[in-house]
């Protein structure tokens, strides 16, 4: 099966800060995925308002490129993937399962994408979606040692099931998500996708969480909880009670054009109760 194509690759590359389509290295997707990170933000103001969530990468293009927006992992990395495609990447799209802030030997719904990249036989993972703690470097998939990223150190444990991403957090090494090399088609992103912005269940329904990165730095917002991580420094935490301040917060510290005020002041609203 044809994989979709964006529609305008240069337009795209220019809002990462290339002129022109770089060469398919390793030093190429590093930019990439730091430089990503960094310029489309994570958010899940879709689900706050329990909006259905497309995930063609049409859609995905208009949300990001035409109407300011972020998007979760089946956006971001949806749109990341067709980027590594058009660029002539080997890349192929994989799925996991989230397991940060779960029990040790959590099994969680796969409901996380990411992807394989290939480069000169040596296999990374990258990923562009995964909230507050994406990596920002692409990652060694058959190396077990501490790799080292813009922000935390990160590591790839193995278990009988396929691997567990680490990462280094107050000196502590906690579970992020759980993958593995299955094959996936369209309609396993389509099922995982439905049961994160429609199941009753899923933990992103009617709750706000965004991030972005920066030099050295992650803001994150769950809920009506604004923080900012600085690497090697505590963090700066302030919980906002006012719906137009956090609204404002979305626009200015995360660059979101957000939806109507009339439409987004409800779901924010319950948020401060």
């Amino acid at each position: 099966m044809s994989q979709p194509r964006l529609s305008d690759t240069g337009r795209y590359l220019r809002r990462l800060g290339f002129d022109s389509a770089p060469p398919p290295t390793l030093e190429t997707l590093r930019q990439l995925q730091w430089r990503h990170t960094a310029e489309f933000p994570f958010e899940t103001l879709s689900t706050l308002l329990r909006e259905p969530v497309p995930i063609d990468l049409e859609s995905v293009e208009r949300k990001v490129f035409e109407q300011g927006r972020g998007g979760y992992c089946y956006e971001l990395n949806q749109l990341f993937f067709a980027l590594l495609q058009a660029l002539g990447f080997n890349a192929r799209a994989i799925t996991g399962r989230v397991v940060m802030n779960a029990p040790e030997g959590a099994w969680t719904a796969r409901t996380h994408r990411l992807s394989l990249v290939t480069i000169d036989d040596v296999r990374y993972i990258t990923d562009v979606g995964f909230g507050g703690m994406v990596p920002t470097a692409p990652l060694l998939l058959d190396s077990r040692q501490v790799q080292l990223t813009p922000h935390e150190p990160y590591r790839i444990d193995v278990n009988e099931d396929g691997y567990l991403l680490r990462a280094k957090v107050a000196d502590e090494w906690r579970p992020m998500y759980l993958f593995d090399l299955q094959r996936q088609e369209e309609i396993d992103f389509t099922v995982g996708n439905w049961y994160v912005c429609s199941h009753p269940e899923s933990p992103f329904m009617g709750r706000l969480m965004v991030a972005r990165t920066g030099d050295g730095l992650r803001k994150t917002l769950n809920g009506n909880s604004y923080a900012v991580h600085r690497i090697g420094h505590e963090s700066e935490r302030r919980t906002i009670n006012d719906a137009d301040e956090l609204m404002d917060l979305l626009e200015n510290e995360f660059e979101l054009r957000v939806p109507p005020r009339a439409l987004l002041r409800p779901a924010v609203e319950r948020l401060l109760i």
